[in-house]
């Protein structure tokens, strides 16, 4: 069993690639107020909260149950190709996974758009399971996005 693995996703969004990026990048203001279940606060620990190199301070809601807290660092951001990836440097993943990296993008798909979501990890032991709850939670989290910006629109 490797200690090391990848998890991807795709998802179909009604919402234009525009106004699905626009959100996912407030998504410091945005996310506390729309889902207060899955994100209780989002602090901008350094940086402007969205630039490679800012670092950023995630309180999950009761939504999230495998993680309360995480420190995310933005290490590289696109709006033109809407893209950012980003590392957790602190918080309860780094328990179970020595490394945890994600990247979201997101492509115009007729009227709508498609969100691409993956992770790469490092497991700290063989005996931890693979993030599949993180990527549900993902999901998740981006079906409710695109549902916010529907009711917004």
């Amino acid at each position: 069993m490797a200690t090391r693995g990848k998890l991807e996703v795709e998802i179909d969004l009604k919402s234009s690639a525009d106004k699905i990026w626009q959100t996912i990048r407030d998504s410091t203001d945005i996310f506390p107020k729309a889902f207060p279940h899955d994100y209780k606060r989002i602090d901008v620990l350094e940086g402007d909260g969205k630039a490679a190199g800012s670092i950023r301070h995630i309180s999950y809601g009761e939504g999230s149950t495998l993680v309360k807290n995480s420190v995310e660092k933005i290490v590289a951001a696109d709006d033109e190709k809407k893209t950012v990836s980003y590392a957790v440097i602190e918080g309860e993943l780094l328990e179970h996974y020595k490394t945890f990296k994600g990247e979201i993008s997101v492509t115009p798909a007729g009227e709508g758009c498609e969100l691409k979501w993956s992770a790469v990890y490092e497991k700290v032991s063989h005996d931890i399971s693979d993030p599949t709850l993180v990527k549900d939670f993902a999901v998740k989290n981006f079906l409710e996005v695109d549902a916010y910006v529907q009711a917004k629109a």
